[in-house]
């Protein structure tokens, strides 16, 4: 650039230079900032956690507890007028207390999976056949003979049927626990182990010394 050269020669090497510093600048001047000719980094996706996830164990399992958990609240509403123990009676509250908001959680995972809802207490139509597949469930005949009773005839029949229907329940949690494959699921499955075990344990002393 310093040599002794025409004017032109000179106003062409400087815009060589000028261009080459530009494609430098563009590309990059070291490793950290070249990337030119590189291919793009493999991108994997995350795999779905067990919040997200969901298999058929998941929504036999609500399907099925939904009618299961409503045919317990209906037992525990013939409490407030058939029974008189206010031990049973109070029993009863926490029951409906505790199994009307699981059974709104597990309709909303139904309807976000995109599967049917049950709707009453029974589970004809849903595929399942009749409700004498489901652990617990009382059928027609004994809900007559429930709300026929009264007094302490009905307190003595309520918790002796109430024990057998949450047995059915804790069956089926821990078929959920075995089979499913989401992790909100599978918790409610453990809630329920653990307080219908303690109710069952409470009913049966309550049986125990009338």
């Amino acid at each position: 650039m310093n040599t002794d050269r025409s004017l032109p020669c000179r106003a062409a090497l400087v815009a060589t230079a000028v261009a080459v510093g530009l494609v430098l600048a563009a590309c990059g001047s070291d490793n950290t900032t070249n990337t030119a000719g590189t291919a793009p980094a493999a991108t994997t996706a995350p795999a779905p956690s067990e919040a997200d996830r969901h298999n058929q164990a998941d929504v036999t399992f609500a399907q099925e507890m939904i009618p299961h958990h409503r045919q317990a609240v209906l037992m525990s509403d013939m409490v407030a007028t058939h029974g008189t123990s206010p031990d049973v009676k109070a029993l009863a509250e926490e029951i409906k207390k505790a199994q009307t908001p699981e059974i709104e959680t597990m309709s909303g995972w139904l309807k976000a999976w995109g599967e049917k809802v049950p709707t009453g207490v029974s589970m004809n139509g849903m595929g399942h056949g009749d409700d004498s597949g489901m652990p617990g469930m009382m059928d027609d005949q004994d809900m007559g003979r429930l709300g026929k009773a009264r007094g302490n005839a009905f307190d003595t029949m309520f918790l002796t049927m109430m024990i057998e229907h949450h047995e059915g329940a804790i069956a089926m949690a821990k078929t959920e626990k075995q089979q499913g494959a989401h992790g909100p699921a599978k918790a409610l499955a453990d809630d329920i182990i653990t307080s219908q075990t303690a109710e069952i344990t409470q009913m049966r002393s309550m049986l125990k010394t009338g």
